[in-house]
């Protein structure tokens, strides 16, 4: 696996990176994303950079990749450049992969996909059909060149970017959150894909990660960013982690050996054995030998389902936890479970305390008669927003539904969104996102919550204070369900998990 030997790109000349007193603000904001920001990144460095969710992190890697401009109202301070020339004008200078893999699928089949960025620099042909192989065995996406790119997981969208910047060559890579959507094995897979390209490149490497264990071995440098603006530390990984973790910790930074602590379940239900005892509450969504997949059957074209023969119960003030590899249907069984997507085969039955005359299918219900009982929260929290600003998009739900709006105050201090309600839910940081499309759901007072991926991009504080909030719901009677590779959220939630394999399904009660 990897790239052999004999076959590289000797032309890879390592970029250089210097920012001083460089910001950017964004229209409408208040706040700068990013401030007053003195770096300097020589040739071939490997920067981990971290900082609490909206520190600016996503915002410096989109401008050091030239692609933070196009808003006329927003405002740039200071100077950010790459060998020596404005970032802006040395777009082939680096590449990106970023936080939301779905907005960098550019075309329909997957190697296509894989050799644009190189066609776009003008790579030889020959040389370009050889690089989309070896990137491709590289991050570990085994499939055919013609597979559909909308048929990829998240994960598998992930190692599908990756090995498109990977088939560039770039002299500066930038990895937004790159293992986010991964299983563990997948995790492993592209940290180490990235290392064979640095070690046979020479490339720079800038790194956003939320969990430092991951890329600790691999960089040279940590850099750790000030929410207010500037650096707040920068040096060696041992020194950063070894003289400053108390201060990491109170950031937020998820340094190795810490999980914050949260609040616990108060009389949590008891699984064992199969059998329920304690504050459990009653049946609210049933699925009996339920096959799902994305595509529509027809007599003509029948579909296979990804997923067959899968029968659970999703129960008022229990968790139901949906892990497995990448690509084996995790987001499909639980947009079926939503209601999102028709039952490819058996059913989905809602009971009589949930659908309220609604109907048992919640397929077959109607906008609001969905939001106000399954709420839904996607892996791209991209895909659920449908205004111009965050106030008005917490407030959607409960106004649709002829609610009060008095919920929408609580969310936004507990999930740490207050300064950005006049901000288009658009430019926020990746943890901020997912945050508000958590909040929109949660303003609906829905009984059942389906989360896909609910921690993602999230520091060590805003991962605690969600988590305790969505234990506060289950002890409220809420049932959660959510797709998730974050063993320490599936711990802490508790109750039940469904378990994919590609060729099984368990389920199993958690301690």
């Amino acid at each position: 696996m990897g790239f052999p030997k004999n076959h590289g790109n000797d032309g890879v000349r390592p970029a250089a990176v210097s920012a001083a007193g460089w910001g950017w603000q964004h229209s409408g904001r208040t706040r700068k994303a990013i401030a007053d920001l003195n770096l300097t990144i020589e040739p071939g460095e490997r920067v981990l950079l971290l900082g609490p969710s909206g520190a600016g992190k996503s915002t410096l890697l989109h401008a050091l990749a030239g692609v933070l401009g196009g808003d006329e109202e927003a405002s740039e301070f200071g100077r950010l450049l790459i060998d020596g020339r404005p970032a802006a004008e040395q777009r082939g200078r680096s590449g990106l992969m970023q936080q939301d893999p779905d907005s960098q699928v550019v075309l329909s089949r997957l190697g296509d996909d894989v050799a644009f960025g190189a066609e776009n620099l003008s790579v030889p042909r020959e040389e370009i059909w050889l690089r989309v192989h070896e990137s491709l065995d590289a991050v570990g996406l085994n499939l055919p060149l013609d597979h559909p790119t909308s048929r990829l997981s998240g994960g598998q969208k992930q190692r599908l970017g990756l090995a498109g910047i990977l088939a560039m060559r770039p002299g500066l890579i930038l990895l937004d959150e790159p293992t986010a959507n991964l299983d563990p094995a997948g995790v492993l897979e592209v940290r180490d894909a990235v290392v064979r390209t640095l070690d046979r490149t020479g490339a720079t490497l800038v790194v956003v990660e939320h969990r430092v264990a991951i890329w600790a071995d691999v960089a040279t440098r940590i850099v750790v960013l000030e929410p207010g603006g500037g650096v707040m530390i920068d040096g060696s990984p041992a020194n950063v982690l070894n003289q400053a973790r108390r201060m990491l910790i109170g950031a937020g930074v998820w340094v190795p050996g810490f999980v914050p602590e949260t609040r616990s379940r108060v009389n949590p239900p008891t699984d064992q054995n199969g059998g329920l005892r304690g504050t459990d509450g009653s049946v609210l969504l049933s699925a009996s030998g339920l096959g799902v997949s994305r595509r529509r059957s027809n007599r003509r074209h029948p579909v296979t389902p990804v997923v067959a023969g899968l029968s659970a119960e999703v129960r008022a003030g229990l968790a139901l936890s949906i892990t497995g590899p990448n690509g084996v249907g995790k987001s499909t069984v639980a947009l079926t479970l939503g209601g999102l997507l028709p039952a490819a085969r058996g059913e989905v039955v809602a009971s009589a305390v949930l659908h309220r005359e609604a109907g048992p299918d919640p397929f077959a219900w109607t906008g609001s008669e969905l939001i106000a009982r399954i709420g839904t929260v996607f892996q791209e929290p991209e895909h659920q927003f449908v205004t111009g600003n965050v106030l008005d998009e917490l407030n959607f739900g409960p106004r649709r539904l002829g609610r009060g709006e008095e919920r929408v105050d609580d969310l936004l201090q507990r999930l740490r969104l207050t300064h950005l309600t006049a901000a288009n839910p658009f430019t926020l940081s990746g943890g901020e996102k997912r945050r508000l499309s958590v909040a929109t759901v949660l303003a609906a007072s829905p009984q059942v919550l389906v989360l896909d991926e609910p921690t993602f991009g999230q520091d060590a504080n805003t991962w605690a204070e969600l988590a305790g909030l969505l234990t506060e719901l289950l002890d409220a009677g809420t049932a959660v369900v959510s797709v998730t590779h974050d063993e320490e959220f599936t711990k802490v939630l508790g109750g039940r998990r469904l378990h994919l394999e590609p060729d099984r399904v368990v389920l199993e009660a958690l301690a």
